[in-house]
């Protein structure tokens, strides 16, 4: 159990107070704890090795408090910062435990697992945060229990801890992949709550909380499991040089009060912005006042309107010395002689070099060490300032910068030294006429590569015919045929320019033959990608929605259910992407309305419709979008479509089929028959078409809703686009016909081939994504385990051996820089002539690449087999086509 002021010493001990002493734990008083400050490894050691691989923590000195009762978000809502309303359960946020005049008494986190809420608060604050809480409490109709000493927490950092707690689980679930997720496994038969925080910036870390008795035994099961793999225990002092270099805060030095005594406001610390909330919902809280105040003289700075301000006169930025030295906290900062602040924290730190570009980044064995600090400034004063530190009497050149390093991009922290350099190797010396030369000479080398050597798997992407290609730089290319209906016109299209009946001629006959495929009455051909698609419709919905009042603000989508992006979802289809300007914010959770499809947990590729109608039965969305850019299964448009026709007003079921386009049909599946009232699509991922967009929908006239379809039409013109590209949409037309003729043999041939790739990689030893009992896929995509965060690194080795495909973050990574998986696509190599055979052959060649082998040269060999493109009208218009490229 953890002890409360051993008598001897006066210290408090946490339950892994023998097992510190016993492996070589320098203890220190700490808050009145005896805690360890490293070990016999050393902060250096500690600190590099949580970087690379995992460092071990007891944070049992932590304060934890748990509320309950009646009022506990209302009690929280007024004690804290945040807004506890935007908490869902089984996440955590971080917090303010604010003063009345603006400053703080601590930071903290809030945890809310299930029904259940918890506060985890700095160890030297604890009783005072304690008795600052009870005496608030008074008021409301809650409980407080102090739960320090009976339940222990440790934090488990770094790249390999989430692999490590995967590994030695033995019931329940690793938290979502997003940062504050929640879960509860059970570790040697204890339960676990697990939390994704932690206090050193790593991109993948974890907080352990159980019972304090029994976390000794899941200490040394976790220290057991990652020792061999460099994982090692770290104290206290490497806590505070990581998360200085994460730039967060330490109550004492960047909140609580200054070097002269004076309050430190709430706001001088960037942190704290996304711990504050002054939603309507949340109404009054301690401090609300002054809090406000603050924000917007932040608003100012940020704005450029900034003047000095007693209300935030001051403010903390990262600072990089660039002489040699080590600043550390009291140290004064200066401005062309002129004091302008203080150093509240600043060490020496070690890290780890990178080498490589963008994602395959890879991290090196050289490290290196750099004087960082973070300065309480003068608030006007810039990023990237240039400065002095007065240090023991020596004047010392420094810089102001936006960061000491970034953690976006997992598995791995990237320390950003003050003197990095973007290196560019663009120098443009020559002539026009080299230029122009070398840009042929490119071009032709880079068509005869990807064209005659690569076999190319990128699900996203398909060469054209001959005569799709050559028709989309014809003479419509670069001409304008903007037109839309005009009532006075007896609903006639209405062009803006001359010379462009074979421009409407081509449109008309694109429309019927995109028709005919679809099988939708209303299609939309002028959009020209798949994303402005969507837009198109988000766009057309706002203005559905708004109809009935033309003069107020216009409403937003009030809810959204869609496919997570980590979970396979269309970019464009999240918040982060073409949605944010059309979809509401929730005004509790002040986050975008959006709800996520729940997937299987045997099989994450696939919405789990249990969970799907338990939350259709609770919430009622607008807009349901089916789709995925990760789509190994048939998505369940007709479950769905079942599951909300009792609905008193009915969502619509928009599918996005940017990927699957190609195969909508009797082999795949059939969105219209199934029910969807939308489809989307991009018309050069299995669709044979250029690079466009198009929009189908299901509304008779007459209905209601066919105002929605009319909306549409308008928001792709003049709402979407201008111009829209007619060389291309003349190339739309020569894909569209040929789909139509060749799609009965083409889109059986395209599952039959990913099934047959897929089963060759399992038996050729590789861990195929997907379910077995389907063959693993039933689109043309194909995907691959090829092992943590290993994906963009072989990937890179893959196009080496000139085979083309794209490293894919599957449902258990963090981001696309953590990617464990390859994702393929047979569509584009099928039309060259590949089949099942030839995808088994091409499997071992595959297998050999993964492995390490460089194939470049079987895979051009391999590919010279298959020259010649299929299911098209090449071979049949041969003279046609050489006249074409003749004249052009």
């Amino acid at each position: 159990m953890t002890e409360k002021n051993n008598s001897s010493e006066g210290l408090s001990r946490t339950s892994l107070h023998s097992w510190h002493k016993a492996n070589e734990g320098k203890l220190i008083d700490f808050g009145g704890w005896d805690m360890p400050l490293q070990y016999g490894t050393g902060i250096l050691k500690e600190h590099l090795s949580t970087r690379r691989y995992g460092g071990l923590f007891d944070v049992s000195h932590m304060g934890r408090f748990s509320i309950s009762g009646k009022d506990t978000v209302l009690f929280l809502q007024h004690v804290l910062t945040n807004n506890v309303e935007s908490l869902d359960s089984w996440q955590a946020q971080y917090t303010l435990i604010p003063n009345k005049n603006g400053g703080l008494l601590d930071d903290a986190y809030l945890y809310h697992p299930g029904d259940e809420y918890f506060l985890v608060v700095n160890a030297s604050n604890r009783e005072k945060d304690w008795n600052h809480f009870k005496k608030l409490a008074k008021n409301f109709d809650v409980s407080l229990n102090d739960e320090t000493f009976e339940v222990g927490m440790i934090a488990f950092q770094g790249p390999l801890s989430g692999r490590i707690l995967s590994e030695i689980k033995r019931e329940g679930t690793m938290p979502e992949t997003f940062r504050n997720s929640l879960s509860k496994i059970t570790i040697l038969g204890t339960e676990v709550l697990l939390a994704r925080t932690g206090y050193t910036g790593e991109p993948i870390g974890f907080e352990l909380f159980a019972p304090a008795a029994k976390m000794e035994a899941i200490w040394s099961r976790i220290e057991e499991a990652g020792k061999d793999m460099g994982v090692v225990p770290a104290g206290l002092g490497a806590r505070d040089t990581l998360r200085l270099e994460a730039g967060m805060p330490l109550y004492g030095h960047e909140f609580g009060l200054d070097p002269d005594g004076k309050e430190i406001p709430a706001f001088a610390f960037p942190l704290t912005s996304v711990a504050v909330s002054f939603s309507r919902r949340k109404g009054d809280f301690v401090g609300r006042d002054s809090l406000r105040a603050q924000f917007e003289e932040i608003r100012k700075i940020r704005m450029g309107q900034y003047k000095n301000s007693d209300v935030l006169p001051r403010r903390f930025l990262p600072l990089a010395l660039k002489a040699k030295g080590v600043t550390r906290q009291g140290d004064t900062v200066f401005l062309s002689g002129k004091k302008v602040g203080v150093i509240t924290s600043g060490t020496m730190v070690p890290y780890w070099k990178f080498e490589g570009e963008g994602a395959t980044m890879q991290i090196m064995e050289e490290q290196d060490r750099r004087a960082i600090a973070l300065a309480y400034i003068d608030a006007e004063i810039p990023v990237d300032q240039e400065l002095e530190i007065e240090v023991r009497g020596r004047s010392l050149d420094a810089q102001l910068v936006k960061w000491h390093g970034r953690s976006e991009a997992p598995p791995y922290f990237r320390a950003i030294p003050v003197d990095w350099e973007t290196i560019s190797d663009v120098k443009v010396t020559a002539t026009p006429q080299e230029q122009v030369n070398l840009i042929l000479k490119k071009s032709l080398e880079n068509h005869e590569w990807r064209q005659r050597r690569c076999v190319n798997l990128i699900p996203s992407e398909m060469t054209q015919s001959s005569l799709v290609r050559l028709l989309q730089v014809t003479d419509p290319c670069g001409r304008y045929a903007e037109h839309k209906e005009l009532l006075a016109a007896f609903e006639q299209e209405v062009f803006y320019y001359q010379g462009t009946e074979f421009i409407a001629w081509t449109e008309d006959r694109l429309v019927e033959e995109m028709k005919k495929f679809l099988g939708y009455p209303l299609v939309e051909t002028r959009v020209i990608s798949g994303q402005m698609a969507n837009m198109t419709v988000f766009s057309a919905l706002v203005d559905f929605i708004n109809r009935t009042d033309r003069r107020s603000e216009p409403r937003r989508i009030p809810l959204v259910m869609n496919n997570h992006i980590s979970k396979g979802g269309h970019l464009s289809s999240q918040p982060m992407g073409a949605l944010r300007d059309y979809v509401a914010k929730d005004p509790v959770t002040e986050k975008y309305s959006v709800l996520n499809f729940p997937v299987l947990p045997e099989n994450p590729y696939s919405i789990d419709l249990k969970e799907t109608a338990n939350l259709l039965d609770r919430f009622d969305p607008e807009l349901i979008i089916l789709g995925k850019s990760m789509i190994l299964h048939a998505e369940p448009v007709a479950a769905i479509r079942k599951m909300i026709e009792a609905k008193k007003t009915r969502p619509v079921i928009m599918y996005d089929m940017a990927h699957v386009l190609g195969l909508i049909g009797p082999h795949f599946q059939d969105p219209l028959a199934e029910g969807a009232d939308i489809i989307t699509g991009s018309t050069h991922k299995t669709f044979y078409g250029s690079q466009r967009g198009v929009i189908g929908a299901n509304y008779e006239e007459g209905v209601p809703e066919f105002e929605f379809w009319k909306a549409i039409e308008r928001r792709a013109f003049p709402g979407a686009v201008s111009n829209h590209h007619l060389g291309t949409l003349l190339g739309l037309l020569m894909g569209a016909i040929e789909m139509n003729a060749f799609k009965d043999t083409y889109q059986p041939q395209v599952i039959a081939n990913a099934k047959a790739f897929a089963k060759a990689l399992v038996d050729e030893g590789l861990e195929v994504e997907g379910d077995p009992e389907v063959g693993y896929t039933e689109t043309h995509q194909v995907v691959v385990f090829v092992g943590y965060a290993q994906g963009c690194a072989v990937a890179k080795e893959l196009e080496e051996s000139n085979i083309i495909l794209n490293y894919q973050a599957i449902p258990s990574d963090e981001s696309f820089t953590s990617s464990s998986g390859l994702r393929m696509g047979v569509a584009e190599m099928t039309r060259f002539g590949m089949r099942e055979e030839d995808f088994r052959e091409f499997a071992t060649i595959f297998t050999e690449a993964v492995r390490g082998r460089n194939v470049a040269d079987e895979v051009a060999h391999f590919r010279e087999r298959f020259q010649t493109m299929n299911y098209c009208f090449d071979a049949d218009f041969t003279e046609s086509k050489n006249y074409l490229a003749g004249i052009l």
